[in-house]
């Protein structure tokens, strides 16, 4: 699988011109714009004390990692099976590898996301807490999640080609209703409630907890999301396993 991961990560690099740099390029400008419309034009603010627009980009980078992670595999999954039809005809080929590859490379980059993050903390003067260590832990949930969620749309691409379309707007959509560019104080009470029913609300605020401000996350809503995580991920397994055999007689 580790030569999938290699082919995949550096695949869409492939005839570029400075390469993998651009992983490092894109969050970088999307970071610059994002930072400039929601602090500079909106005066969007965390509420933290003695906040910079250096500390607003840190905080705005650290949940923007966390949802790429997601909305880079989420939005490859329709096409995901489509993309290899040549895997599809060989009955030796286990194709559920195939979300794994997608969320390995997404790992990829949000791992060198993740160093620019620590890196600008330093340059910032913000200290390292080691709570940050519990990133991996944090990232758990969702990565059972995002599995699980990639191979149900993996499988219904096949049937339905329209569906990359749809994806591809539920996750703008998504990224706008979580705290990526803002607190979930900023919203009215009565909006709050909603943000309970988002699948990347916790994750995105739990990892700006341990990774910025020094705080372990709530370990009993760690848990609520690692059983729904692992519901997700069995049932995204069986759904694949159980429409695959029509794959082939479909591309």
């Amino acid at each position: 699988m580790s030569a999938l991961v290699k082919r995949d990560f550096l695949g869409r690099y492939k005839g570029s011109v400075i390469g993998i740099t651009w992983s490092l390029l894109t969050p970088l400008l999307m970071l610059a714009v994002y930072t400039f419309v929601f602090s500079v034009a909106f005066k969007a603010r965390w509420g933290l004390e003695g906040e910079s627009k250096a500390g607003f980009a840190i905080v705005l980078f650290c949940g923007m990692l966390v949802f790429n992670l997601f909305s880079e595999c989420v939005n490859r999954a329709p096409g995901l099976i489509l993309a290899n039809p040549n895997f599809v005809k060989k009955v030796v080929f286990p194709l559920e590898i195939m979300p794994w590859v997608a969320l390995a490379s997404a790992m990829l980059h949000f791992l060198v996301g993740f160093v620019l993050l620590l890196m600008f903390c330093l340059v910032s003067g913000q200290a390292l807490a080691r709570t940050l260590l519990l990133f991996p832990i944090v990232l758990l949930p969702l990565a059972l999640l995002t599995l699980g969620t990639t191979w149900i749309l993996s499988a219904l691409g096949v049937y339905l080609r329209d569906l990359s379309q749809v994806i591809s707007i539920a996750t703008t959509v998504l990224m706008f209703v979580s705290p990526v560019f803002y607190p979930v104080e900023a919203l009215p009470l009565e909006y709050r409630v909603f943000m309970e029913w988002n699948p990347l609300g916790r994750p995105i605020e739990q990892m700006r907890q341990v990774v910025l401000w020094g705080r372990p996350p709530d370990w009993g809503d760690w848990l609520a999301q690692l059983a729904l995580g692992a519901l997700v991920f069995a049932g995204g397994f069986w759904w694949f396993q159980r429409s695959r055999k029509g794959f082939a007689d479909v591309i």
